[in-house]
Parts: structure tokens; C-alpha cells; sequence
């Protein structure tokens, strides 16, 4: 039973992962490598996702702030705003994204919706089952935003084997892994 839900789970997250559009993986490559510093946002399971992807980004030598934390600066030009978000709606995120913008910081969302309404400076949609389940979203037999969250994790990791193509040893990754554990 199990070996068949993680079959299944794999499945799911593969019919997801396909209906990527490479321009918008694209534009956030391009908005990553272009900014000076990148602040991560997301609520809940999707800030959970946002902390693993700074992290990594971090190993990777980008200089990451994750909104929330109290050791986080002031974001500014020049900087990234990356939310995370399956609806792409909540009002604390629409509230950073106004203020991101109005001290000319760059926005970018991951969501799984293209008609969240924000005015940002990109969007990669997920075409993933959220926990709204609407109408034009996939089935899938995941609970709540699983379906979403994963995918968006492995979409992120994907980013990151992206940013380091060619350029980064496992060992400079380490480097900067933490040692006070």
C-alpha cells in the first residue's frame, strides 16, 4: 500500500512539474541573478517552503533575508521580494509586495494561481491542487496544499541546480553549511 501512495504522490507531482512555463522559471532565474539581496516570503507550509529555498539559496552564496526574522534589514532597490503562495491573495502578502515595490524593490510570486490579482513583477505558476480546491485545479488524493507544496519544492530545487550549473562544487556548498548544530 504504501510503495502505491508514494507511486501515486511521484505521479501527481510529476503531471504538475510539466506544466511549468519556462519563461516564468526563466524570469525568476533571471530576477535572482540580477539581485542584490532576495527576501523570501510565505505563510504557514508555504513559508516553510520559503525558509528551505533561502537556505539553499544561502549555501549558494546569495545573500537571503527571510521576512519575519528579527535579524532581517530593510529591503530596498536593487533587492528581491519573493513571496510564496498557493492563492497568491493573503493580505499580509499583498501588504509586503505594496511595500516592496514602493521603495523600487523587485516582486516575484510563486503561486498556484494566475489570477491572484497582484501587481508584481513576475509570477511562476504552479498548476497544482491547493487546499481551495477550485474548479481548475488537478485532482489528486493529497489533502489540503500538499499537492502544491511539494511541487513547489521540487520546482525550487530545480531553480537551484539551475543558479549552480556549472559553476559550484558540492565542497563550496558545505562551506557555508552550518557547523554549530
Amino acid at each position: 500500500m504504501m510503495k502505491r501512495m508514494i507511486e501515486t504522490i511521484l505521479h501527481e507531482n510529476a503531471l504538475v512539474l510539466a506544466g511549468i512555463d519556462k519563461k516564468e522559471t526563466d524570469e525568476l532565474l533571471n530576477k535572482i541573478k540580477e539581485a542584490t539581496r532576495i527576501f523570501l516570503y510565505g505563510e504557514g507550509r508555504s513559508g516553510l517552503i520559503g525558509k528551505a529555498f533561502a537556505m539553499r539559496l544561502m549555501h549558494c552564496g546569495y545573500n537571503v533575508y527571510v521576512i519575519g526574522e528579527t535579524i532581517t534589514p530593510s529591503i530596498g532597490k536593487g533587492d528581491l521580494l519573493m513571496g510564496i503562495s498557493a492563492s497568491g491573495t493573503s493580505p499580509s502578502l499583498l501588504h509586503h509586495f505594496s511595500k516592496a515595490e514602493e521603495v523600487g524593490a523587485a516582486t516575484f510570486v510563486v503561486t498556484a494561481s494566475n489570477e491572484h490579482g497582484l501587481l508584481v513583477g513576475g509570477t511562476l505558476v504552479i498548476p497544482a491542487a491547493t487546499k481551495r480546491r477550485r474548479k481548475d485545479e488537478p485532482e489528486t488524493v493529497q489533502p489540503l496544499g500538499s499537492q502544491f507544496d511539494q511541487s513547489a519544492h521540487l520546482l525550487l530545487d530545480a531553480i537551484i541546480l539551475a543558479l549552480l550549473e556549472g559553476r559550484t562544487e558540492n565542497d563550496e556548498l558545505f562551506k557555508r553549511h552550518a557547523n554549530i548544530e
